[in-house]
């Protein structure tokens, strides 16, 4: 496909996908592990985990706190990780690409190796400079507004699909039922993915962010099972191109040669997991806001042109993605010992809540005019695809304040979190009426 005209250009005979490709991914050996430790957090600023229950279910608290005692908390667990929690550190560690390497961007017992740079497993998202601007390039087409825009009307009739199903209940899981579908059916559009693989999809999201404190035989196996998935995907579309993200990227050019296999396969998971995650999320935690926040729901049924403002609000105040980097060599940082290969979160939902930098950082004020929020990152590697998910986020809650217009929290204590570092209700149940 190019993503500029529409045209679909045959791709020909293509071994890069073949056999070979099969033999060298089964001879890679599972990197050494970190130790595993499960164990309840002792102290947030010694031993924080992201992926604790507390966190999950409420962490901006400790965050906050965390933010007048550190404000660079410190664990053991996953071989060493910082967390700074203040906007300008996390600003700072984001945009210097010179000390901080993106090859690991999700925390886990398992750290990439050093060769993978520049390109990283899911270019453009894990890659360094230089390599990275020429990757980050090839996809900007796919996601300009213009782009975008064309996806909308499917989006809006697939919401209202999605509510039909819903008639004549009385309390529905708005995460289960809902917000997740959403992102499923549009990512599964762009990148010509069957739509009902959309449960296969989530069982990948799992593998890749919420299994991380797991063995590596394990992760290793569900990374394998998402790997064997989509190279069947990309062999199909090899012998059949057609107009859509993979037929693409496999016909893509890079300085003048063919794409790496590797690397058309990590930007289709990029795509299929970052995709997909970070929108559910965003469109879950704006139904659990507005279901609990009666004159919020009330105010935006009243006054639906001031959606788009509230819907940065609710991306600044329920940001849901926190990226990782690595330290390429020991060094002191802002008055703590980084040490070579030690993991750096870089939580934008903390640095959203700052005080220093947002007045009333810890209210949810639908109509604040100033919202220079980091929900889609800072930097070189600032979402690519932040068109298509504020399209998704307001599209979604566009059709359901006009469907459901009146709802509330069936059960505050049944909602629960993802514990990964893309945080959002995974189940929600709301009352309707």
């Amino acid at each position: 496909m190019s993503v500029d005209d529409g045209r679909i250009r045959p791709a020909g005979v293509d071994d890069r996908f073949g056999p070979d490709l099969d033999e060298a991914r089964r001879n890679r050996p599972i990197p050494v592990a970190s130790e595993i430790v499960t164990d309840p957090v002792s102290d947030w600023a010694a031993d924080f985990s992201h992926v604790d229950p507390v966190w999950a279910a409420d962490p901006y608290p400790i965050q906050d706190e965390l933010r007048q005692r550190c404000p660079i908390a410190h664990t053991e667990r996953f071989g060493g990780v910082w967390l700074p929690t203040r906007y300008e550190d996390v600003a700072a560690i984001a945009y210097d690409t010179d000390r901080f390497s993106s090859r690991g961007i999700i925390v886990s017992n398992v750290r990439p190796p050093r060769e993978l740079a520049p390109m990283g497993s899911v270019p453009p998202i894990s890659s360094d400079p230089p390599f990275h601007h020429d990757a980050r390039k090839l996809l900007l087409p796919a996601f300009t507004k213009s782009a975008v825009r064309k996806q909308e009307e499917a989006t809006r009739a697939y919401c209202h699909e999605l509510i039909d199903a819903l008639e004549g209940r009385d309390v529905v899981d708005g995460a289960g039922e809902y917000a997740q579908h959403i992102p499923v059916r549009v990512i599964a559009n762009l990148l010509g993915l069957p739509a009902e693989d959309g449960p296969l999809f989530r069982r990948f999201i799992e593998t890749s962010l919420e299994s991380v404190n797991k063995r590596p035989e394990e992760r290793a196996e569900g990374f394998a099972a998402l790997a064997d998935y989509l190279l069947a995907q990309i062999r199909e579309h090899v012998d059949q191109p057609r107009d859509d993200l993979i037929t693409y990227l496999i016909d893509a050019e890079l300085h003048g040669r063919k794409l790496d296999p590797d690397h058309v396969l990590g930007t289709i998971i990029l795509l299929l997991i970052a995709g997909i995650d970070t929108t559910w999320s965003a469109i879950g935690a704006s139904l659990w806001h507005l279901a609990r926040t009666p004159r919020d729901r009330e105010r935006l049924v009243a006054e639906p042109e001031l959606l788009p403002t509230a819907m940065e609000e609710l991306l600044r105040a329920y940001a849901p993605v926190t990226m990782a980097r690595l330290v390429r060599q020991d060094m002191q940082w802002n008055g703590v010992e980084m040490k070579a290969d030690d993991w750096v979160l870089l939580s934008f939902p903390a640095a959203n809540r700052d005080p220093e930098h947002f007045e009333r950082a810890d209210e949810v004020v639908i109509d604040r005019e100033v919202n220079r929020h980091a929900a889609f990152g800072l930097g070189i590697h600032r979402c690519v695809g932040s068109h298509l998910a504020r399209m998704e986020l307001r599209v979604a809650l566009e059709v359901w304040l006009e469907r459901v217009p009146v709802f509330s929290l069936a059960d505050p204590a049944a909602v629960t979190w993802a514990a990964s570092q893309v945080r959002g209700p995974r189940t929600l149940p709301l009352r309707i009426g």
